[in-house]
């Protein structure tokens, strides 16, 4: 009996929907069966454009890959990267590639996707120009900004911004020019456009809208200026072009499939071409409603229905796709959904718009009530609710939906009022009911892949799993912070990956952690490694992955991009020498400078390449971190004491200087802070801080718990009349309680409220001890007293540790997000907030 030869399936194309329907074969058993030819036009396999410009921020082309290690050797695919499609003979059902080849194929799947459209305009080939597409896009503009000064971007869409932030952080004056009046045009509305123009503006970027790009001005050869439509000239270096996209169908007209009148190869329900035997997928594809899709969420199903219509199985089909889309565009939070601009007919708008904060919510409801769809600006959070709820009615009133907490508006709905089969990971079409059958969000994304695309799911999804899949810290362990910490001191265990594979939950062992447990173990570690002999510093081995952001660069990010430098200037006290150096660097580097009420001085507006060259001058004046930046201690705060107040009892300015001194770099689950007052006058303000001390006649008061934060509260008296020595010996016993027992992020105030027994109990642990624990307690603050090292110092002492202060990998003197500072302050406007309700007929305005 003859064996029936192994038919061949060719992909022409792998981007992201080609790689989504390699999977899905691959799910299918498809692969097992079938020889499946890779055609890859770029160098590199298939990786995440939504997060292309993740680059600019550090990521790696290998971080953006979507593909497995192994899964092509694992399915037996064949992929040739750097080899793209040459030209189809679909009556010998061939393709020959750029390299020669030529490949038999039963089965052809275009993926192609699409290509940027480059305005006809002359000057558009000059050097300098580019598009903003692919990594390698991404490198050669990379590459040319570092001679240049000033950026122009042609199109104020999503990947338009996205271009002018990477711009702005290659450090060039960034200009972004739409032809529309408002930026976003497709996605938002007037309003929402304005929020967003506001938010944009105030970060430095200049916004042209309402013209366009009519000529770009060259000498020899290279891009000078741009003239536009409304007869103004802006000079700049480089341009890139981002007005839109069209599909790639050349290979398909070329081979005599049926393509559409604007573009786009035509395929039916189950993405079949004009021949049966070709099927188009993605950006390349004409759909059945005449739209092509520009969106990640159409091309994976689009995927799904090709790979199901290929492996024989019963598919509904693709007949249209849902075009909601949430980002975060110049750290901006933009979102639309359903009839985001309210074309439906008699259909009401409820508005809400706070000028000042850039927050600009619209939905659009027709009479009954009913969600049509809608806008979010500044704030989406909401956005995984409202987007399922789109054609139904809510459970609450439209104005209860935009109205921020605190505004008269309590916690409108959350996703239990969501029906089973509403969709909430739209990327891979997962439904609530879907979800609800996963134990962890590990599990969820293993078993539905639902959190794996946009990532706008995900926080729904953690409301959604049952209480055994939130037990515990995370989806990667069942255990507690406070469980993990004793499981850590006890076992003594010095890494997070040992820690997780010896008490992570089964399917998270071998993995990489999740962004709640990472930096919770990095804390715990931190805290324990005198003691245990973990890694003390930071940003050595596996502890710098663990790290939140503003720990990887030692530093505070600040919301324009760039970095606060804080010095410890312990009890306040400084010397007219360090006065000196430090108004040398602020002025040197063009730093803006504030006192505090922390009794620091803080600089603002440092790239990260120059945090070294600050840090090196500071650090030879003898100067040490402040470790704003970390959840560690921030300051202790004094007033003169008896130094120089008549009313001062003792000398606070010296017990200040004593205690930062003594905790400085304690990791804590949350920041700590501190203040000493010389008398009952409190002008310290002791009792709004974690641990505050009062001077009394007779020594020292210690009060414990206190928050000056967005919850208020004061602290509690635990002890009075304390001696030097027992006031040191109670504040370590009580912080070590604090790390040892508190959930992550949680400020002593929370935790003192949920401890069992409050106050009473704390007092019977660190002061009568009641536990037996004061020993060891006090010992694992000794440790840390005795194995503190100033981080800035360490890392200036060490040139492998300096590589990491760059701005780009592949551009160390590139600079970060320019920050320009002005004489005198915008006089601040008055909140502007407005709640509206109407039709376009008219409105009313609360």
């Amino acid at each position: 009996m003859t064996t029936p030869p192994t038919p061949t399936l060719v992909l022409v194309g792998h981007g992201m929907v080609g790689q989504r329907f390699l999977e899905a074969l691959a799910d299918r058993g498809v692969a097992a069966r079938t020889r499946i030819v890779v055609l890859c036009e770029e160098p590199r396999p298939a990786y995440d454009r939504v997060q292309l410009t993740s680059y600019f921020a550090g990521r790696t082309p290998e971080d953006l890959s979507l593909v497995e290690e192994g899964f092509f050797e694992r399915h037996g695919m064949e992929l040739r990267t750097g080899t793209a499609a040459a030209a189809v003979d679909r009556e010998a059902r061939t393709v020959t590639t750029t390299d020669g080849e030529v490949i038999r194929y039963d089965t052809l799947v275009l993926a192609t996707g699409s290509y940027p459209f480059v305005p006809p305009v002359p000057g558009k080939d000059a050097r300098g120009c580019f598009v903003y597409r692919t990594i390698e896009d991404l490198l050669a503009i990379e590459a040319y900004a570092k001679g240049a000064t000033t950026g122009a971007v042609v199109g104020g869409g999503l990947l338009g911004l996205e271009a002018a932030g990477a711009l702005r952080g290659l450090g060039l004056d960034t200009h972004v020019v739409e032809f529309a009046p408002r930026l976003m045009p497709v996605q938002v509305d007037e309003g929402g456009g304005a929020a967003l123009l506001r938010t944009i503006e105030r970060m430095g970027l200049t916004v042209h809208t309402g013209t366009g790009t009519q000529e770009v001005v060259t000498e020899d050869g290279a891009v000078t200026a741009m003239k536009l439509s409304d007869g103004s000239e802006l000079a700049t270096d480089l341009v890139v072009f981002s007005a839109g996209v069209r599909p790639r169908d050349q290979l398909a007209r070329d081979c005599g499939l049926a393509v559409g009148e604007r573009g786009g190869i035509a395929v039916d329900a189950h993405c079949r071409t004009s021949d049966p035997s070709v099927f188009a997928i993605g950006e390349c594809a004409l759909a059945p409603d005449g739209r092509v899709y520009g969106l990640v969420a159409p091309g994976y199903e689009m995927a799904q229905t090709a790979a199901a219509t290929i492996a024989e199985e019963d598919t509904a089909g693709f007949t249209g796709a849902d075009l909601s889309t949430k980002l975060k565009l110049l750290g901006v939070d933009v979102a639309s959904f359903g009839d985001a601009h309210g074309t439906t007919e008699g259909s009401l708008d409820v508005v809400y718009s706070d000028s000042r904060s850039g927050v600009y919510k619209k939905l659009v409801v027709d009479a009954e009530g009913t969600l049509l769809g809608g806008v979010l600006v500044g704030d989406a959070d909401a956005y995984g609710l409202l987007r399922p709820l789109t054609g139904t009615k809510p459970p609450v009133s439209p104005e209860r939906l935009v109205l921020p907490a605190g505004a008269g508006a309590p916690a409108a709905l959350g996703p239990s009022a969501l029906p089973d089969d509403a969709v909430i990971c739209s990327c891979h079409n997962v439904t609530k009911h879907a979800i609800g059958r996963c134990a962890s969000l590990s599990e969820v994304k293993r078993c539905t892949k639902a959190g794996t695309g946009c990532g706008s799911c995900v926080k729904v999804i953690e409301k959604l799993l049952p209480p055994p899949a939130i037990a515990g810290l995370c989806g990667c362990f069942p255990y507690t912070r406070s469980e993990l910490y004793e499981i850590a001191r006890t076992l003594r265990v010095t890494s997070f990956a040992a820690l997780l594979d010896s008490h992570g939950r089964e399917e998270a062992k071998g993995g990489e952690g999740c962004e709640v447990c990472k930096p919770t173990v990095g804390s715990i570690l931190a805290s324990l490694a005198p003691a245990i002999g973990a890694e003390g510093y930071i940003l050595d081995g596996e502890q710098a992955a663990l790290q939140d952001t503003n720990d990887h660069f030692l530093a505070n990010l600040q919301r324009n991009g760039s970095y606060s430098v804080v010095p410890r200037i312990p009890g306040g006290e400084i010397t007219p020498e360090k006065l000196i150096v430090i108004g040398e660097v602020a002025r040197d580097f063009g730093l803006y400078t504030k006192i505090t009420g922390g009794q620091r001085i803080d600089l603002f507006g440092a790239r990260v390449e120059q945090l070294p060259s600050i840090w090196t001058r500071l650090v030879d004046a003898g100067f040490e971190s402040g470790h704003a930046y970390g959840k560690a201690l921030r300051t202790v705060k004094s007033c003169v004491g008896q130094t120089w107040c008549r009313y001062g009892v003792q000398d606070s300015v010296r017990m200040a200087i004593g205690l930062e001194l003594r905790y400085r770099g304690l990791r804590a689950p949350h920041k700590l802070k501190s203040a000493v007052s010389g008398c009952a006058r409190e002008c310290a303000e002791a009792q709004s801080k974690d641990f505050g001390v009062i001077a009394t006649a007779n020594g020292w008061n210690l009060y414990v718990g206190g928050n000056g934060g967005a919850t208020p509260r004061h602290a509690d008296l635990l002890a009075q009349d304390l001696s030097d020595a027992e006031l040191i010996r109670l504040i370590d016993r009580f912080l070590m309680f604090y790390i040892r027992t508190a959930d992550r992020l949680e400020r002593t105030s929370v935790w003192l409220d949920r401890l069992e027994g409050g106050l009473d109990h704390l007092r019977d642990v660190v002061v009568h001890d009641s536990l037996g624990l004061c020993d060891e307690l006090e010992a694992l603050m000794a440790a840390h007293v005795a194995g503190y090292r100033d981080e800035w110092a360490e890392t200036l002492d060490d040139p492998e540790r300096l590589r990491r202060f760059v701005s780009f990998v592949n551009a160390p003197e590139a600079p970060d997000p320019t920050v320009r500072f002005v004489p005198e302050r915008d006089q601040i406007k008055p909140d502007l907030m407005v709640l509206t309700i109407g039709t376009r007929e008219g409105t009313l305005t609360r």
